[in-house]
């Protein structure tokens, strides 16, 4: 079987030199607001840094250009630093280094593109469900065609979504 979703997304992300470049811009700016107080980027800084990565991101990357329309929210950065440095409970004196913000930055544009794919999926399958049962009713047609429809359908559009999430 293929790879899931979010393993396709990272690799996508890993791979993109426009996400590397962007990643090292930010993680720059972070020191230089710190003035190099520290050896990394401190958990503090990442809701500011997140936004900034959104910001060029959705002009160097067409994934979060297209799933990711709003900056991540609190609960993504938190759960993506958790995730990174492998802890239950937010460091506050922790920092983060090139390799370790650039895997903040991979999981949480990651988890980021996932949800905005399935927010489109759960927006665009009812409406179109609804739209064939209509047809189906004026048309007077049969149960099977009409259920038969809206399993095409629905299928038809979650692999949309599928290969959309290929960048």
């Amino acid at each position: 079987m293929g790879l899931s979703i979010s393993k396709r997304v990272k690799r996508s992300l890993q791979k993109s030199t426009g996400f590397d470049s962007v990643c090292d811009s930010v993680y720059s700016d972070c020191l230089e607001l710190s003035q190099h107080a520290f050896a990394g980027v401190r958990p503090y800084q990442l809701s500011a840094a997140s936004l900034r990565l959104h910001q060029s991101l959705c002009d160097h990357h067409p994934l979060v250009k297209r799933w990711v329309p709003s900056p991540p929210t609190q609960l993504q950065i938190d759960r993506a630093l958790r995730v990174v440095t492998r802890s239950g409970d937010l460091v506050r004196d922790q920092t983060l280094g090139t390799a370790e913000f650039k895997a903040f930055a991979v999981e949480l544009f990651a988890d980021a593109v996932v949800a905005g794919a399935g927010q489109a999926l759960l927006r665009r399958v009812p409406v179109g469900v609804a739209g064939i049962a209509g047809v189906g009713v004026v048309a007077r047609s049969g149960k099977e065609l009409v259920a038969t429809a809206i399993g095409v359908y629905a299928l038809g559009v979650a692999t949309s979504v599928y290969l959309g999430l290929s960048g």
